[in-house]
């Protein structure tokens, strides 16, 4: 009987401990987010934000805008604001623009039904220079008080 419960512990024991090592070797850097443009129509006025830790300040990150756009979003691309707000209160302002399709015409970025879904990389090696949360918002930067057809507005980090 003691050696069928050995059996039994052992293989549980093994699953439980590559699990621990797996989840405790991952990195708790990166940082993939994304917000719902309430009915696709997003007011100039309406700052999306996001707060994220970095600990890092070694590494490289990969650093992005991702979004969602339905197919009669009525330009080929996207100009944003992005307000960063360093741990040590200093900010930074950037106009950013997001290319959704090709000089031809043809949407870039997966295609779901009629939503397409792209990632804007900004920099492949960004180093971050203070380790603490770090504040950003992106704001829409187009022509009109009401850009209609984009869906979610997001920021991804990724440790290199």
């Amino acid at each position: 009987m003691k050696n069928d419960i050995t059996h039994t512990i052992k293989p549980a024991m093994t699953a439980f401990l590559f699990v621990l090592l797996f989840l405790s070797s991952c990195s708790n850097d990166d940082f993939d987010k994304r917000t719902v443009i309430p009915e696709a129509e997003w007011k100039q006025e309406n700052r999306v934000t996001f707060d994220v830790d970095i600990n890092d300040t070694i590494s490289p990150y990969e650093f992005g805008i991702g979004l969602r756009h339905l197919e009669n979003y009525r330009y080929s691309n996207l100009f944003v604001f992005l307000h960063t707000t360093m741990p040590n209160g200093n900010h930074t302002h950037d106009t950013i623009e997001c290319t959704l399709a090709t000089p031809e015409g043809k949407w870039i970025g997966k295609s779901s039904g009629s939503m397409r879904d792209l990632t804007v990389p900004l920099n492949e090696s960004l180093l971050f220079p203070l380790s603490g949360t770090y504040h950003f918002e992106i704001e829409q930067a187009m022509r009109e008080p009401v850009l209609k057809g984009i869906s979610d507005i997001g920021l991804y980090i990724e440790k290199q």
